[in-house]
């Protein structure tokens, strides 16, 4: 899951399409073969519950959030200094595991926090709200906050539902809410045969397949955990956007992460 998320990063840059019609796009496909997978599979986990309910609905809103701020802060300010706004999210964690399952901060904890917190200081080049880098920042803040938060609700999820489940309903809630809207910002971006070959690996790969699997490990480890782990996407995305993209990050950036 960590890779494919950090392959995600590249496809703000390849598609070009407004970061609405990229997350609409991928978490409709990531629903309709999730769908599939459902269908076709043994019965999941906690069937008693119905298929597709408003609980989910908050969920699947935060995803959309999430993702939409993913691709506006590498629209911003590149594939580095979005990946790495998002990759704040173990701070948050934190944060709403403390508030609302009442975890205990432990010395790791709060060296985790403090260590956050520096390396974003030091990713932050001014503080001009129109600085593009202080743009993409603060949009890779929000989709750490939300994929934070998201994590944790799923943590209690999943106790009940299985991965594909939760999944499934949460790009398909994710999908219906991010499309009166896609259609009222105006006309969808022009399309040809590559962006359906970006799009298809997308939703399917780096949407369905990731997104399963990391709602899966929250079956066995704490959010923070498989957080702290998530944080290490931006690697990949930074290392494959410096071979595809060239996109070098300068060195206080890279100190930063």
């Amino acid at each position: 899951a960590v890779l494919l998320c950090g392959v995600a990063g590249l496809f703000g840059p390849w598609l070009g399409w407004a970061p609405l019609w990229i997350v609409l796009g991928r978490t409709a496909i990531a629903a309709l073969a999730l769908g599939a997978v459902r269908v076709a599979g043994p019965r999941a986990r906690g069937s008693g519950a119905p298929a597709v309910d408003l609980a989910l609905a908050g969920n699947g809103a935060l995803l959309a959030l999430h993702w939409v701020a993913f691709f506006a802060a590498i629209q911003a300010a590149g594939v580095a200094i979005g990946l790495l706004g998002y990759a704040s999210f173990p701070l948050f964690t934190l944060l709403f595991e403390r508030v609302l399952h009442g975890r205990r901060f432990t010395v790791a904890d709060a060296w985790t926090a403090k260590l956050v917190t520096l390396g974003l200081v030091l990713l932050t080049p001014s503080v001009h709200p129109s600085d593009p880098a202080v743009q993409g920042l603060g949009w890779g803040l929000l989709s750490g906050a939300t994929f934070a938060l998201l994590a944790v609700r799923n943590r209690r999820w999943r106790e009940t539902r299985s991965a594909t489940d939760l999944a499934w309903g949460q790009n398909l809630w994710a999908s219906f809410l991010l499309a009166p809207i896609a259609l009222a910002m105006g006309s969808p971006p022009d399309i040809d045969a590559r962006s359906v070959v970006l799009i298809l690996a997308l939703g399917l790969a780096c949407t369905a397949l990731a997104h399963t699997l990391f709602i899966g490990s929250l079956g066995r480890l704490p959010a923070h955990t498989a957080s702290a782990v998530a944080a290490l996407a931006p690697g990949s995305g930074i290392a494959l956007a410096v071979l595809l993209l060239r996109e070098v990050p300068s060195p206080r950036t890279l100190l930063g992460a």
